[in-house]
Formats: structure tokens, C-alpha cells, sequence
């Protein structure tokens, strides 16, 4: 976690935009992605220099081939600008130069950001904002904590990314980290997934997934080349309609250590995707609202169930994207696990039937606030095509560590480290009872509730018996209560002489 001096930077550098006139949450983080980006091929450069010298130093001769910036383009370095001293040279030299060269990082147009740079707009509005936010963000860069530690780069981006739910525009792009974190743990990648977002957003499930690959798998990232390459390159996937989210995709896994993640801009669902049993782990928080026309959808969708909403859909893709023995967690709204329509229970039947259906967690309504009050489950299921599934776990979540209201205040109460020990013991919850927090129930007893994954629909609730006094001795205790008000009455009118 980055430290409170940090946040205040980070703070400080928002402030500069704000105050310069450049309001817009999304633009904000735009252009500080585009810095923080500049930075970083500096940084890369000064790394490749320092191997280069030593190699020289061992073979001799002067090695620059794989330099990100030739020659003649060392001007518009981070380092060299940062240097002038003269803000206006800075700012022409950044909206003139620099920034024209990142769109294409000299002529590689396949790399992860550039990809999605060919159409970005430099908006600083000032030079003295430009000034000031590089000064920042060179300290930023310079702490100890962001020089020593490698995960503290991803930790600095998913606060600036935290920005857009504080800000109250955007939001929607952001699922809580806290659940993302729990569906990782949850689902316990390994070095061997190949991981898919199809909505991918910010990449925060992608991203949460590093963090969780370099605490637990670390060593193993570092030392083995081929296992090397498979996070720097095949690993992580993920798709959006949106340039700008995905750029901003691109720069949270570069910040996370990941060189080249597959990021493409494209409608999942749609005719022109066709990708299929791929992946062996499919994580999102696809778009809940919204419908499309037939002819837009891919037929393989509709032929699981046909349907115009979206979130019937990316159940439907996610099946298809799985490799057989693949697994996911995805976020659903409610409707989509008690809904009576034939398209809610023709992709519930799929899942049961011809998948592996483990577990449904049902969030309170508040979790999305103050974006969205819809309530929420989240699915896990493993595809195979064969059918398998037994006894589903349920669980019913009521906090998540933060309040169900607008201002989402952080509190006491929070289900998710239960959530995770039950989950990680699932075996200890064979003969857990309806009334409590998480229990399992049969298949054939969802099958013959029309397939309902509703956790109401299944738990049970005690009601505590109370007993009443009979209706003789509550009268009498009027009567008393009467006579004592009475006598007070009669007290008081004597002390007052009436």
C-alpha cells in the first residue's frame, strides 16, 4: 500500500488540473497516465543504459540498439525536460514532440499503450500545470518506497484510479476493489491461466490477479523464462469499446510489472469475436443494463439463450470462452439468478445442467453505491460441458466493510474474510444449517425450484417465539399503573394548593 505522503502527491497533482481548468475525471487520469508513462520509458532507458555500460565495460564497444529513445530524440526524454528549467519550453517540447512519440513509441505501433495512443489529445491546460504535476510526480517517483518496491507502481495507479468513484463521474467503470480482491483469492490463479476480462474497464480484476500471481507465485515469475514470458505475454486479456479505458488498462499492467498484456478494443458480443475455449479463467463485472439487436450478437450466444440483455449474454460468452476445466467468477445483477423469463432459466439450466455450478454469494444492495443500488451475486462455475454439479454453496453477504449508503464509510462489520475461510473450507460447511451465514443445497432441489438461485429461496429464517402475559394480569398491571398515576395526580395538586 502506498503511504499517506504519497496520497497527498497524488492529491496535489489532481489539484493542479482541477484548478487549471481541466475537470473532467476521465481526462484527468488520461493525461496523468500519459506522464506517469513518459516517466516510465525514462526510467526503462536509464535501465537499458546502465546493463549497456556494463556489458561495454566486459566486451567493449558502445551498444544503443535497444535504446527506447535514439539519438536524436534525448531532448524530449523525462529526464531532459524536467531539467530546462523553463516551463514553456517544456510544455512545446510535451505537446509537441514527446507526446507525438509515445503515440507510437518510434515506429512500434503493436506495444500495449501505443496501440491505444494513435487518437489521444494532449489537454494540460497550462505549462505551470505541466510544471508543477512533472515536479510532483518526480518526487512521487523518487520516494523509497516507489525505487524499492515494484508492487508500489500498481499500488500508486489504483489510487489515481480511485479518483473516479471519489469524483462521482465515472464510476461505473470501477467494481470495489475489496470484491475484486475477494473473486482473485476466491479463484486462486496460477502461473499456468491464461485470465480474460471481457469488459475489462480499468483492468482492475486483471490487475488485482498480478498482485495475487506475484504474492503467491512470485519466485516462481521471477526465475522460470518460459513462465517469464507467459505473464509478460499471453497471460492477461482483456476487452472494452472504450480507447480511453483501455489505455488506461494498458498503463495500470504496465505499472504492475506486466510488459505486453493482449488488450483490444472490441465489442465482446458481437459478430466480429470469435475467439473460443481459450481462456482457463474468466473473471469480470459485465454491464448490467442495456439490450441489443439480434444481428449484432454473435448466433453462439443466442444459441444458449435468446435474449437482447446483456447480462444474459455475457454468461452465454463467458461459457464460450472457457476451455474445458476453465472456471469464473462473475458479478450478476439479481434478476439474473430468480428471473422467470425463458432466457433467465434457459442460462441458468446451461450453467447447472451442462456446467459445474459451485457457488452463489449474494452482496447487499449497497456495495455498488452511489453508482448503482441494484443488489448483486456473484457466480462461480467451472465449464464442462458435462454437467457436474452437486451441492452449491451458498452465502448470504450483509457488509462488506463499508457502509450501504452513498458516503460508503468504512466500518466494522464486514463478511469477506468469512467469506474466504468458509470458501477455503468447504468441507467443514457440509452440514451447516439453513439459518446460518453459508450452506449448501442440492442440485435436485434447485432443479425442481425451477432452477432459482435466489439464496432466499432457500434459506431459512428463526423467528424467536415470544410469549405475552395473558390478557387478565395486563389489565390488572393497567389498573395499578392507573391508581399510581392517580395518587401522583392528587400528591401533586395538593403541593399546589388547588
Amino acid at each position: 500500500m502506498i503511504t499517506g505522503e504519497i496520497r497527498n502527491k497524488v492529491d496535489k497533482m489532481w489539484q493542479y488540473f482541477w484548478t487549471g481548468g481541466l475537470t473532467n475525471p476521465i481526462d484527468v487520469i488520461e493525461q496523468l497516465t500519459y506522464l506517469m508513462f513518459m516517466k516510465r520509458l525514462d526510467q526503462e532507458q536509464q535501465r537499458k543504459e546502465k546493463e549497456n555500460s556494463e556489458l561495454d565495460s566486459i566486451l567493449g564497444g558502445s551498444s544503443t540498439d535497444n535504446y527506447i529513445f535514439p539519438e536524436d530524440k534525448k531532448h524530449i526524454r523525462w529526464s531532459s525536460m524536467i531539467q530546462l528549467g523553463n516551463s514553456k519550453k517544456t510544455f512545446e517540447l510535451m505537446r509537441d514532440e514527446a507526446f507525438e512519440f509515445i503515440k507510437t513509441l518510434d515506429g512500434n505501433e503493436d506495444s500495449a499503450f501505443s496501440k491505444y495512443m494513435k487518437n489521444a489529445i494532449f489537454k494540460v491546460p497550462t505549462p505551470a500545470v505541466l510544471q508543477n504535476t512533472m515536479d510532483v510526480m518526480e518526487e512521487i517517483f523518487n520516494t523509497k518506497e516507489m525505487v524499492e518496491g515494484k508492487d508500489t507502481k500498481g499500488d500508486l495507479y489504483e489510487y489515481l484510479l480511485s479518483k473516479l468513484s471519489q469524483s462521482g463521474t465515472n464510476g461505473q467503470f470501477r467494481t470495489p476493489k475489496h470484491i475484486i480482491n475477494l473473486m482473485v483469492a476466491m479463484m486462486k490463479p496460477t502461473p499456468k491461466d491464461t485470465i480474460i476480462d471481457p469488459a475489462c474497464g480499468t483492468a482492475g480484476f486483471l490487475a488485482s490477479s498480478v498482485e495475487y500471481l506475484m504474492k503467491h507465485h512470485g519466485k516462481e515469475i521471477g526465475s522460470d523464462h518460459e513462465v517469464s514470458e507467459h505473464f509478460n505475454n499471453e497471460m492477461f486479456s482483456g476487452n472494452d469499446t472504450d480507447s480511453t479505458m483501455l489505455g488506461i488498462s494498458a498503463m495500470n499492467l504496465i505499472l504492475h510489472e506486466v510488459a505486453s498484456p493482449n488488450l483490444n478494443r472490441i465489442d465482446s458480443m458481437s459478430t466480429e469475436y470469435t475467439e473460443e475455449e481459450k481462456y482457463s479463467l474468466v473473471m469480470a463485472n459485465p454491464p448490467f443494463k442495456g439490450s441489443l439487436d439480434y444481428d449484432q450478437v454473435a448466433p453462439s450466444l443466442l444459441n444458449v439463450a435468446k435474449t437482447k440483455k446483456t447480462e444474459l449474454l455475457f454468461l452465454s460468452l463467458i461459457i464460450r470462452l472457457l476451455k474445458i476445466g476453465g472456471r469464473s467468477a462473475v458479478i450478476v445483477p439479481d434478476g439474473v439468478l430468480f428471473g422467470s423469463s425463458n432466457a433467465h432459466k434457459a442460462i441458468r439450466k446451461e450453467i447447472i445442467e451442462n456446467q459445474k455450478l459451485e457457488a452463489v454469494i449474494s452482496m447487499p444492495s449497497g456495495v455498488f453505491k452511489p453508482y448503482a443500488g441494484v443488489s448483486t451475486g456473484i457466480l462461480i462455475f467451472t465449464k464442462t460441458d458435462d454437467g457436474g454439479t452437486d451441492d452449491v454453496w451458498f452465502y448470504d453477504m450483509t457488509a462488506d466493510g463499508y457502509s450501504l449508503d452513498d458516503k460508503r464509510n468504512k466500518i466494522d462489520d464486514n463478511d469477506i474474510p468469512d467469506i474466504q475461510k468458509r470458501w477455503d473450507n468447504r468441507e467443514a460447511e457440509k452440514d451447516r444449517k439453513r439459518t446460518e451465514k453459508s450452506f449448501f443445497v442440492p442440485k435436485d432441489e434447485i432443479v425442481s425450484n425451477d432452477y432459482d438461485l435466489s439464496i432466499n429461496r432457500y434459506k431459512e429464517i428463526e423467528h424467536e417465539e415470544v410469549e405475552y402475559e395473558a390478557p387478565k394480569t395486563i389489565l390488572k398491571n393497567i389498573k395499578v399503573l392507573e391508581e399510581d398515576i392517580m395518587k401522583g395526580i392528587q400528591e401533586l395538586e395538593k403541593m399546589l394548593g388547588v
